[in-house]
């Protein structure tokens, strides 16, 4: 399950081409027997996020990837109510017995250094503090790149998208089973 936004839900790009299917490409061609949930909503915040989170753990889920922040940083919410959102949809999947993922964020430079450094380490001190994996930056490699974006600069293109999977990969394989 991808709990996430428009990162996770492939905002203008064909549904095949976002990372979940990508991922369930992946997974397909290495012989894996689990389906991949795209659970994105375009716009959402962690608290979204949280809102959906029961109907989004219904049924057999084995491991949830959590893509949230994105939002919270862009419209300047404060990183303490992110961390809360983002501590209880943890924790209550664990609860359930279900393999967290967490994909870290960036927020943008311009509410400050103090806003920015406080952002960032919601996420690495919510892998730490619950042991979970973590993916330091969902668009490592990619944010920035007007090659590997789309023209409004912030949701990946194709071959973005393909940069993304490959990292999330890295840390999803781990956990997964034959």
């Amino acid at each position: 399950m991808f709990l996430g936004d428009s990162l996770t839900a492939g905002l203008g790009l064909p549904r095949e081409q976002s990372v979940p299917s990508l991922v369930q490409a992946r997974l397909d061609a290495a012989g894996y027997n689990y389906e991949v949930v795209n659970a994105g909503v375009s716009g959402d915040t962690s608290a979204g996020g949280l809102s959906r989170l029961d109907w989004s753990l219904d049924g057999d889920v084995d491991v949830l990837v959590i893509e949230l922040g994105a939002n919270d940083g862009l419209r300047g919410l404060p990183p303490a109510q992110m961390k809360k959102n983002l501590e209880e949809i943890v924790t209550r999947a664990k609860s359930r017995g279900i393999t967290v993922i967490l994909t870290g964020m960036e927020a943008p430079p311009n509410y400050g250094p103090l806003y920015t450094a406080e952002f960032r380490n919601v996420f690495k001190d919510l892998a730490d503090d619950h042991d979970v994996a973590f993916v330091p930056f969902f668009l490592e490699g990619v944010a920035g790149n007007p090659t590997l974006n789309q023209r409004d600069g912030i949701h990946p293109n194709a071959e973005g998208a393909r940069i993304v999977e490959q990292l999330v990969w890295q840390t999803l394989e781990p956990v997964l089973e034959k």
